[in-house]
């Protein structure tokens, strides 16, 4: 089950589109560690089409259709050296959404500043029997656009200063007031 973003329209999806466009110029695209080669290759072209006409669901989909991901991956062992560990099988969607959500905030905050919107609030977009304690901090609270969209800018595939959108598997993101 996918994310419910309540204010996804297409000028909040154009806004998105013009961030990965302008992470692909930069050359400050998020490439996660569990997409192999041809995964990283196709990465730009089914985040494109997802952010274009798609969801999380539709971009966890092509990233399982495209065959995007390692099986395994190295792991540190707790007394040194390193081990092979399965990659989750939830990874697609792990990334999917992570990925989707944080682009669709992106939008949604040049959204808002563009408009005049002086802050967009934190909202539960998909349910969790036992969310985490920040994550019920964030729900309803208050959040500046402009604060929001640099440091999702500069934390590129990290945890943001402001937690927002929450992190893999949180559920948060962001609405309109």
């Amino acid at each position: 089950m996918g994310l419910e973003l309540v204010d996804l329209n297409d000028a909040v999806r154009r806004y998105m589109l013009e961030e990965v466009e302008m992470d692909d110029a930069n050359g400050t695209s998020y490439l996660s560690k569990r997409l192999h080669e041809a995964g990283c290759e196709r990465w730009p072209i089914i985040l494109r089409e997802a952010v274009t006409s798609g969801t999380d669901v539709t971009l966890a989909a092509a990233i399982r259709r495209d065959d995007c991901l390692h099986k395994q991956l190295p792991r540190a062992k707790p007394k040194g050296g390193f081990t092979m560990a399965a990659v989750p099988v939830n990874a697609p969607e792990t990334l999917a959404e992570g990925e989707f959500n944080r682009f669709f905030v992106r939008g949604l905050c040049r959204l808002a500043i563009d408009n005049g919107v002086e802050y967009l609030v934190g909202y539960r977009a998909r349910y969790s029997e036992n969310p985490r304690s920040s994550s019920l901090e964030a729900e309803g609270a208050r959040y500046d656009p402009k604060a929001v969209l640099d440091d999702l800018r500069t934390a590129q595939g990290d945890e943001t200063q402001l937690k927002m959108p929450g992190g893999p598997n949180s559920g948060i993101s962001l609405k309109l007031p």
